[in-house]
């Protein structure tokens, strides 16, 4: 009688043979292939085999391969396009992009107008929806000095409730129907960590900052089983498609860590997952009764970090500072907790065995956070779980060496870069500047970053993340010769950073994040060599074949 694993395992397998077949051996052929070296050195091939387990056995030139293949492989001829190995987003939110497809989107508004409009025409088009609900707006590039209000939103919609939260997340627009719903007046005191946006009159006007969106939150209609099932089947299918065979989702519940159990049970999870458990809080008890779990279902999930929330973000002015805000003197941002408070999470979770990723935005949140890692490192000898700095976006430079002497891993997203460049410095100053972005003083210094793009705030395309990490521009090219240069990235030091080191991060490395013989076949086939066009053409890189432990899980048509 074979075991539930046994049996777990045959049904994967039967299932993947859905997506593509099952041979003893495959060689994909005349590749024109990428790899790296753990001594970080391009490694180059032209063939690579992987066996029906989907492990590498071979890779290097034809003749190479060959004498590791047995007869009747079969070859899968690539006609020289570039192969790469499987990237990895070291920062995403899996069902938070599927969702986001399903409500109104902000992300191309340009003017308060257009934003309205469009909230108006989805409301129309999408009467049978008892909340209006979106994101994407970014009242920086409106031009308007000032958050949108709720009397604004009450133009576009006013009988139903309507929620958008701001680009970064980390702000929230309602309209009048919402805060009434939500039970929030002039009495209503701003929460720990959060702001209500206020009139001169203290009338809340719309926008609620940070951990104050947990008032709208309580109040919002919670998606079914079905409805979460849509969204992850939606976020797997768009991360195949550009190209990512792993990703770190910050933030997970019960109700994620039970469907992605269930979808790498039957050969659907088409993407690792690397989970971090949100908080040390009801999810947390639940989830670590059985320990850290290090891999499942062969390495296709893994459920081993906690992910916790130290401040918020620089464009609604929430990432907390050391100083004040040079274009806002009255503001330092917000910690969300006090160090004691922050540190009896980060101790909670370690005590139990797990990787601390901490979500830190501004100097302060950053200065926080390393002193609760140097207090409590070193009480258990918990170097080698790789804990790491989320986002690590704005750091005083006195505090960047820090990184490099506790052992704490810079999980970085190269596109908040070139999003944030258009208020950057006006919130920062010329001087706090130099220490944000900084990916070249991590590197100096020996530290290894984990790329990521904080999806769905950011397109979840690795290849926007690497053209931004190589130009320091935006996709319309802005600036001519790249924001703050000197801090970027060459381009086989981005492509690290989305593969091996992102690996790493994860204790994934021996596994994933290079080719090589022995680690699952993880690769992807795309339409241009990155060492060779313009690194300005990088962003623009079409996918043209995904494939995850040797079966294609994507092939554009």
């Amino acid at each position: 009688m074979p075991t539930p694993q046994l049996r777990r395992t045959l049904f994967t397998l039967a299932c993947l043979g859905a997506i593509g077949h099952v041979h003893a051996d495959t060689v994909i052929d005349n590749a024109n292939g990428y790899s790296l070296s753990a001594a970080n050195k391009l490694l180059r091939f032209t063939s690579l085999a992987f066996d029906d387990a989907g492990k590498i056995i071979a890779v290097g030139s034809a003749a190479q391969v060959k004498r590791k293949v047995a007869k009747g492989a079969t070859h899968v001829d690539v006609q020289g396009k570039t192969v790469l190995p499987g990237l990895i987003d070291a920062h995403g939110h899996v069902f938070g992009l599927g969702t986001i497809a399903s409500g109104v989107m902000l992300y191309g508004s340009s003017s308060l107008p257009a934003a309205v409009q469009a909230v108006g025409d989805f409301a129309r088009t999408h009467p049978e929806r008892s909340w209006v609900i979106g994101n994407g707006w970014n009242q920086e590039i409106w031009k308007l000095g000032r958050f949108p209000t709720a009397t604004e939103l009450d133009a576009a919609e006013s009988a139903r409730p309507v929620w958008l939260r701001r680009v970064d997340g980390h702000a929230g627009w309602a309209n009048s129907r919402a805060l009434a719903l939500a039970g929030i007046t002039r009495a209503t005191l701003d929460p720990a960590g959060g702001k209500i946006e206020r009139d001169a009159d203290g009338n809340a006007t719309g926008v609620l900052v940070d951990n104050a969106m947990e008032l709208m939150d309580a109040v919002l209609p919670k998606p079914g089983d079905v409805e979460n099932r849509a969204a992850l089947d939606g976020a797997l299918a768009q991360l195949s498609r550009v190209g990512l065979t792993s990703v770190h989702d910050a933030g997970i519940g019960q109700m994620q860590d039970r469907l992605f159990r269930d979808y790498a049970d039957h050969g659907k999870l088409t993407v690792r997952v690397y989970g971090m458990i949100a908080d040390t809080t009801e999810d947390f008890d639940a989830l670590s009764k059985n320990a850290p779990l290090n891999s499942y279902a062969h390495d296709m999930y893994a459920l081993r970090a906690v992910k916790l929330v130290s401040d918020g973000a620089l464009g609604s002015r929430g990432a907390a500072l050391l100083a004040p805000y040079s274009d806002d003197p009255t503001t330092r941002g917000l910690l969300f907790y006090k160090d004691d408070a922050m540190r009896a999470k980060m101790e909670k979770a370690m005590r139990a065995g797990y990787q601390v990723n901490v979500h830190a935005i501004g100097d302060a949140g950053n200065h926080q956070i390393l002193d609760g890692y140097q207090a409590l490192i070193g009480k258990y000898h918990s170097v080698s779980l790789r804990h790491r700095m989320e986002h690590a976006q704005v750091v005083q430079l006195s505090d960047i060496p820090r990184f490099k002497a506790l052992g704490i891993v810079p999980s970085m997203q190269p596109t908040h870069a070139t999003s944030d460049q258009n208020m950057a410095e006006q919130r920062l100053g010329h001087e706090r500047i130099k220490g944000a972005y900084a990916w070249r003083t991590f590197l100096k210094q020996g530290s290894r970053i984990a790329c990521g793009s904080d999806f769905p705030i950011e397109s979840p395309n690795p290849f926007e993340g690497i053209h931004a990490a190589v130009t320091r521009q935006n996709s319309e090219g802005f600036p001519a010769g790249g924001w703050y240069r000197q801090q970027a990235m060459t381009v086989a030091e981005a492509l690290r950073c989305f593969t091996l080191d992102a690996a790493w991060a994860a204790h994934q490395e021996k596994v994933i994040g290079t080719l090589e013989t022995g680690k699952w076949a993880d690769f992807i086939v795309v339409d241009q060599d990155l060492f060779k066009v313009d690194p300005k053409a990088i962003g623009k890189t079409q996918v043209l074949q995904t494939w995850v432990a040797g079966r294609r899980v994507f092939e554009k048509k």
